[in-house]
C-alpha cells in the first residue's frame, strides 16, 4: 500500500493567483482571478492582445530562492499564477493546458530576458523568473483560484 502511494503522480495545481495595477512591481495575491480570453488576468497591468497575457512560476522555483535566504512568496516575482507539481519549463511552446473546469491556455514563451535587474536580483544576486517562468495566452477564459487542478492537454 505504501509503495503505491509513493509512486502516484502528484496533482498539479494553482497555489496562488496574483495581480498588480502597474508593470514593474511585485503582484498581490488575490482570492480568485478572472482570466479573459485573448487578454489575460482581469485587473492586471500585463494583460493585453499579445503573446504574454499571463505569467506562471512554480512554487518549487520560489522555494529555491527561499533556500538562498530570501523572504519571498507568490507574486514576488511578478507572476500571475503560482503552480505546484508541474514542471513548467519542460512544457514546450504550443502546449495547451487547463486550469479548473473551464480555463484553457497555450504556452507562448519559456523564460524571458531581464533588461533591468529586478529587486529580487538585487537582493539575492539571482532571479528565477527569467529562467523558470513561462508565459501563456488565454484560449478560453473563466475564474481560477488556489487549489484548482492543472491538466496538460498536448
Amino acid at each position: 500500500m505504501e509503495a503505491n502511494k509513493n509512486n502516484q503522480t502528484r496533482r498539479a495545481e494553482v497555489v496562488a493567483v496574483c495581480k498588480s495595477g502597474q508593470t514593474g512591481e511585485r503582484k498581490s495575491v488575490v482570492d480568485e482571478g478572472k482570466l479573459i480570453e485573448g487578454y489575460g488576468l482581469e485587473g492586471d497591468a500585463h494583460g493585453g492582445d499579445w503573446h504574454r497575457q499571463v505569467s506562471l512560476l512554480a512554487q518549487e522555483s520560489i522555494d529555491k530562492m527561499k533556500a538562498q535566504g530570501l523572504q519571498v512568496s507568490p507574486g514576488d516575482f511578478a507572476e500571475n499564477i503560482t503552480t505546484k507539481n508541474l514542471d513548467l519549463i519542460a512544457l514546450p511552446i504550443g502546449t495547451r493546458f487547463t486550469i479548473g473546469d473551464t480555463v484553457e491556455l497555450t504556452v507562448t514563451q519559456i523564460g524571458k530576458e531581464c533588461h533591468d535587474r529586478c529587486a529580487i536580483y538585487q537582493q539575492a544576486g539571482d532571479c528565477v523568473m527569467p529562467r523558470e517562468g513561462i508565459f501563456a495566452k488565454i484560449e478560453k477564459g473563466g475564474k481560477i483560484k488556489p487549489g484548482d487542478q492543472i491538466r496538460v492537454l498536448t
